[in-house]
């Protein structure tokens, strides 16, 4: 592969994972790529992203490709004694220094382990890398396997290392050292999962080596964080897209502000228009409105904060948050099989970590038998909360619609449905998932319509209707 070839089914890979690559940013890329030279691999890193990952939440992702189609080892990496910092011409790294030996025993794994907790407790990230691409040459290796299965896996020398159980020796090691507990297990958890993260990274890379970048990209990067399937995140991943959603949700509350106030004009004022059509020997070119008294609505929020849900609900409820501006009154409620009210959470000038701490603990009120049943919660809520339904309601539903076969309670929802002005429901799981199992989509979407929301692109095309 020519470096031009590299560079564009990189650039070809991060469009395929979400991040939004125009030709002049691929022009950008190929200008200052020629300004700086290829000599260093950090500085290669430093220009592509500068020239085309426009968000932080997309960084990860372009770093994973990039480790792909310009990758800082080969091989058996650092035991083959290669630089760092270097690429040649054609992207590939530069080879220099004797052969580690490779041993894959008891008291090697031993040994390494020591190794990785006494890096870990330097917390030296250098060492770290060593160290992964050393794991999974030692410990990661799976030989004579079938056609079309690798022969690297990080899951088996994560396993052998015991990735837990260095995550505790390492608290132990820093309380040791005057760290309070809750800090040695923070640090602890976040330096360890760096690691695995470097082990999976190095693992991705051999099996590049095998099949082809290409290949790696489809099936193992993740795609951004905006693109992440919320049913299926990691605790990472929840922790990224919270960071993430807050100021976009802010953004999106402003501009449904001024969209509203922008398109809708009060009833013709037909004297004022009279009037100026006299400067246009009567033709009336420019028409003159009343001024409009802004409408906005009140919305009603119902959760489903069952464990199948849960982040999700956690998303939407932080959007809810952000865009309660926009809302005369908010009213949220969640549930499981029992409803309860959050809307004290939402209180004007609350911080936004606050409200999710208390929404957690309220939703462990919503359960009475710990199994979701839409029917009981909607009924229950038409019983206990009805007043929170009023010609200016716009109901909000979150959830999978799925009520382990238990009544539906049709009849209760209908009622919320002519009570109230508007109503949507947001089911994060794929369409054609609908009518599974216990699934009960479609008899819902025949009263309320029911939009897929599994990611935060589709979540901000809904969003924008909301209002």
């Amino acid at each position: 592969m020519t470096l031009l070839d590299r560079h564009i089914a990189f650039l070809e890979a991060l469009r395929g994972a979400g991040l939004p690559v125009s030709l002049s940013e691929d022009l950008d890329a190929v200008t200052a790529l020629g300004a700086v030279g290829w000599s260093s691999r950090t500085t290669v890193r430093d220009v592509y992203a500068a020239t085309v990952v426009k968000r932080q939440g997309q960084r990860a992702t372009f770093d994973q490709l990039f480790e792909l189609y310009f990758p800082r080892l080969v091989g058996e990496g650092a035991a083959d004694g290669l630089l760092e910092g270097q690429v040649d011409g054609a992207g590939g790294p530069v080879e220099g220094g004797p052969r580690a030996e490779s041993m894959d025993n008891g008291e090697a794994l031993a040994a390494m382990q020591e190794q990785i907790l006494e890096a870990l407790a330097a917390d030296d990230v250098e060492r770290l890398r060593e160290l992964a691409a050393e794991a999974v040459g030692r410990f990661g290796s799976m030989p004579g396997r079938g056609p079309g299965l690798s022969s690297w896996s990080s899951y088996t020398a994560l396993r052998r290392l015991s990735t837990d159980d260095l995550t505790q020796r390492l608290a132990e090691a820093l309380r040791s050292h005057g760290w309070t507990e809750e800090e040695a297990e923070r640090a602890a958890g976040r330096r360890t999962g760096s690691y695995v993260a470097m082990v999976e990274a190095d693992a991705r890379r051999r099996i590049a080596e095998e099949k082809g970048p290409e290949h790696i990209a489809q099936v193992t990067v993740r795609p951004t964080i905006d693109r992440l399937d919320f049913l299926h995140m990691r605790r990472a991943d929840v922790e990224e897209l919270r960071r993430e959603l807050y100021p976009l949700a802010r953004r999106m509350a402003t501009r449904l502000a001024r969209e509203q106030r922008s398109r809708h004009r009060g009833p013709l004022d037909f004297r004022r228009t009279v009037r100026a059509s006299m400067a246009s020997g009567g033709v009336p070119i420019t028409t003159h409105h009343k001024p409009k008294r802004p409408h906005r609505s009140e919305l009603v929020v119902l959760c489903d904060v069952s464990g199948s849900v849960a982040n999700f609900a956690t998303f939407t409820l932080m959007l809810v948050f952000a865009l309660r501006e926009v809302f005369t009154k908010v009213r949220a409620f969640t549930f499981v099989d029992d409803i309860v009210e959050v809307t004290d959470q939402f209180r004007p000038g609350a911080d936004l970590v606050d409200v999710m701490t208390g929404l957690v603990e309220s939703s462990a009120h919503a359960a009475r038998m710990g199994r979701t049943n839409y029917g009981r919660a909607l009924t229950r809520f038409v019983e206990l909360h009805g007043d929170a339904l009023t010609p200016k309601s716009s109901v909000l539903i979150l959830g999978d619609a799925r009520s382990n076969y238990a009544d539906l309670a049709l009849p209760a929802l209908q009622e919320v449905v002519d009570r109230s002005r508007h109503q949507w429901w947001l089911n994060p799981e794929v369409r054609r998932q609908w009518d599974t199992g216990d699934s009960a989509a479609s008899r819902y979407a025949a009263l309320v319509p029911m939009v897929e929301c599994r990611n935060l692109v589709q979540l901000q095309t809904f969003i924008k209707d909301l209002a």
